[in-house]
């Protein structure tokens, strides 16, 4: 695709940069004896109290209430967060030299669909890579649960916006949702989708990465 005039790029998290794994993740709360689980979780977004947590209009501790008012035997907070994590696989290593290689060229920000419990899993497991902290591999970071806005409203793309100040006409987002895109695109944001697993490091010219 073409890049020329593209000064920011704003990335997804889950599926972009972390690999998921939702049958691992579906199978570890159907274990725990969660009922209906598969209906609310999705690679992409999730529904009911899953998305509420993911929103922050649950905290992690009523996320974990509401678990254990649903699941019939006692579990411990250990292993429903054992299981809610058990959806992330890692960042691939060549993914995050790459964002350090990106930001050298390009103003870089993650916008994320995400929750408390996953992204404290992420800072200990996925961004701690060779010494780097989550904040060498981004300019800023948008989270969704702290800025109680989901993908693919479109004022969570407008709040960034606002806050960063860049221009959706410079800007490329790289994201694994269609719907998210398709409402990046309406505000007049480059946008790329990748597939599950994708290495997207093409699409800024391979011979350069």
């Amino acid at each position: 695709m073409d890049l020329k005039g593209i000064k920011t790029l704003v990335i997804d998290f889950g599926g972009v940069l972390i690999d998921l794994d939702r049958p691992r993740c579906v199978d570890a709360f159907a274990g725990l004896g969660l009922p209906d689980v598969e209906s609310m979780l999705d690679v992409c977004h999730q529904h009911g109290f899953f998305r509420l947590h993911e929103q922050g209009l649950l905290t992690d501790e009523e996320f974990r209430a509401e678990i254990h008012r649903r699941i019939p035997r006692p579990v411990t907070d250990e292993q429903i967060d054992a299981a809610w994590n058990s959806f992330l696989v890692g960042i691939p290593a060549y993914k995050l030299d790459f964002l350090l290689e990106l930001r050298r060229r390009y103003t870089v920000y993650l916008l994320s669909n995400t929750n408390g419990i996953h992204w404290q899993w992420a800072l200990e497991h996925a961004f701690n890579y060779r010494g780097h902290r989550v904040e060498d591999f981004f300019d800023r970071i948008f989270l969704s649960y702290e800025m109680k806005l989901v993908k693919p409203d479109a004022e969570i793309f407008r709040r960034v916006i606002a806050e960063t100040g860049l221009t959706p006409a410079e800007t490329l987002f790289i994201d694994d949702a269609e719907s998210n895109c398709l409402t990046a695109q309406s505000l007049g944001i480059h946008t790329y989708t990748p597939r599950p697993h994708e290495d997207w490091r093409p699409i800024f010219n391979r011979e350069e990465a």
